[in-house]
């Protein structure tokens, strides 16, 4: 499959999905030349791109991830952008955020002129010829688990990635599912879903733990408890 980006028309991979490894990329940014995804391999990081510098939607993001960034950070997770255009116009743009805006973005933004971009998959032809506002989170075994796309004109919800984050990391730690709008969901609040007993044996196991009260069922194949460690930003 082609695309044409900037008059230039170049083959579109195919798409990343779930549970893929994140590619290999050689990228310069704000911070000098990386490699992704070793410069975070063993712990979680996310990659969001933009369209481009200088833009309103873009300008409101960067302000509100680095004023969440501590969050991320106290989640074992590092944040870098995507943008679509040279390093020296990064920093120019960056420092007019510190100089009008008072923010000083501290996690690197990475230059592209359209190749990374096409790699990761995030230029929709349907939505014209710059990048969607794409997130991937990515585990500390460099394997894609969550992938958000918005378009050009949508802000993103920076709590909800928050909200993603500590979620994958409750899932993967505790073997436990999350329900919607999970720590605050209508049926049971903050508690988690376990996953359903798939032996006779398990069964038993299930009941008792129904009768010690350590589960709250709804039915044998609907299961929620409460987490032994108190969370730490979606409460």
């Amino acid at each position: 499959m082609e695309n044409n980006y900037m008059g230039h028309t170049r083959e579109t991979k195919e798409a990343i999905l779930l549970g893929d490894d994140f590619p290999e990329l050689t990228v310069q940014t704000t911070q000098g030349p990386m490699n992704l995804p070793d410069k975070f391999k063993g712990q979680w990081f996310i990659l969001f791109s933009h369209p481009s510098d200088f833009t309103p939607v873009c300008t409101t993001e960067f302000v509100s991830f680095q004023k969440h960034y501590d969050e991320f950070r106290e989640l074992g997770c590092e944040l870098i952008g995507l943008s679509i255009d040279q390093v020296y116009a990064h920093i120019k743009w960056l420092d007019w955020i510190k100089e009008i805006l008072g923010i000083e973005v501290k996690f690197p933004i990475i230059a592209d002129s359209g190749e990374i971009a096409n790699i990761l998959g995030i230029i929709h032809p349907n939505k014209g010829t710059t990048t969607v506002r794409s997130v991937f989170i990515v585990d500390p075994k460099s394997k894609v688990r969550a992938i958000i796309y918005y378009p050009q004109e949508l802000g993103r919800n920076i709590n909800e990635i928050i909200r993603a984050v500590e979620a994958l990391q409750i899932i993967d730690e505790n073997k436990v599912s999350t329900p919607a709008n999970w720590p605050h969901n209508e049926l049971m609040n903050d508690e988690v879903i376990v996953p359903v007993v798939p032996t006779m044996e398990a069964i038993d196991k299930w009941v008792e733990k129904v009768e010690s009260g350590d589960l709250t069922c709804y039915d044998w194949w609907l299961c929620h408890k409460k987490l032994d460690k108190e969370l730490k930003f979606n409460k």
